[in-house]
């Protein structure tokens, strides 16, 4: 399958580069799969399409401050880090840039001088094994100097703000792990929640720490040539056991996101029931994947050609979503992380 089947064109201005406000004001684009068809609304609409008895997943992952900046020793080349996880103490994947110049060997000071990163090992598209000599533990390094990983299509000239930290989490953000947001959370307020939950909709937690696997661009022409990087992910035993009653009563399973539908899919055996797993998720879902445990989704607008619009148009037919994200782009919707969202029922 030719990944240039998967590309639209989109106007650089319909990239977010800030959340709505509140979170629950972003607009909502409701896409029938059975229908044929979409409707436009708001999130905070969203109780509308749910009903009781429905299991809603989120991903209570909480995003750290992966990004480090820095410069080459003796030089006055600007260095970035995202740090992407940890091998063992004090040694760490992460990728760098600008690339070119971080070779095996190249020191980098860090934090105002406060710390040093020593270059180990070179990997595939930016990647670096990096040995990171500080006062602290890294952790408390990244907690003191470490900068909101907000992503590169965020180009607004200031500097993240104090209000990105706020934002650039949902407010069910629990276990420090990602460099990026599970966005489509990014737009549940606590009280749109306690009215989900008025309603009778349950709501189980999962995590999975988004990195390289979900945001890295594929390159290669042919999808099926395309392996995702592993992504840490637990789906606790309670959250398999409602979803496997849910689905054993005929009740619908919503996840929150393409995180949530990937450690679903990822926990599930060949007949969809759920086990109870953590460990490393590389399931790389794209059109012909048959979804076993997921009914309705609730997701952002994804960048083109990416693993993430593979995903939905594998839940609701490549065709079906371009023409909904041709609808939302000529009605105005804003794109990528900070942008709207879709359920798709």
């Amino acid at each position: 399958m030719d990944l240039s089947l998967f590309d639209y064109a989109l106007p650089p201005e319909r990239i977010a580069q800030e959340p709505a406000e509140p979170r629950d004001a972003s607009r909502l684009l409701v896409v029938d799969r059975g229908r044929r068809r979409w409707e436009d609304a708001r999130f905070s609409d969203l109780p509308r399409w749910l009903r009781a008895g429905d299991c809603v997943v989120v991903n209570e992952t909480r995003v750290i401050p992966a990004r480090l900046l820095g410069a080459l020793e003796g030089e006055d080349t600007a260095v970035e880090l995202l740090m992407v996880r940890e091998l063992e103490e004090g040694r760490w994947e992460a990728l760098g840039r600008p690339g070119r110049r971080l070779r095996v060997g190249a020191r980098v000071s860090l934090a105002h001088g406060a710390a040093r990163a020593r270059v180990l090992e070179r990997g595939d598209e930016g990647m670096r094994v990096v040995e990171i000599e500080a006062p602290w533990p890294v952790g408390e390094l990244l907690e003191r100097h470490g900068l909101p990983p907000l992503p590169p299509y965020i180009t607004r000239h200031d500097a993240p703000k104090p209000e990105d930290w706020e934002r650039y989490q949902t407010v069910y953000a629990r276990r420090h792990g990602s460099i990026a947001a599970p966005t489509a959370g990014l737009h549940f307020t606590p009280t749109l929640l306690e009215r989900l939950a008025a309603g009778g909709v349950e709501i189980h937690p999962i995590t999975l720490h988004v990195g390289p696997g979900t945001f890295r661009p594929l390159r290669a022409p042919a999808v099926e040539a395309h392996r995702l990087a592993s992504e840490v992910a637990e789906v606790p035993a309670a959250t398999a056991a409602a979803v496997n009653r849910a689905r054993a009563e005929g009740r619908r399973i919503i996840a929150v996101g393409t995180t949530s539908t990937r450690a679903l899919e990822w926990a599930a055996d060949a007949a969809g029931l759920v086990q109870a797993r953590r460990g490393e998720a590389d399931v790389f879902i794209y059109p012909g994947y048959h979804v076993r445990v997921v009914d309705a989704l609730v997701t952002n607008f994804h960048l083109p050609r990416s693993s993430l619009l593979l995903l939905v148009s594998a839940f609701a037919g490549r065709e079906f979503i371009l023409d909904a994200y041709a609808h939302a782009v000529a009605e105005r919707y804003r794109f990528y992380s900070y942008g709207d969202a879709m359920l798709i029922l």
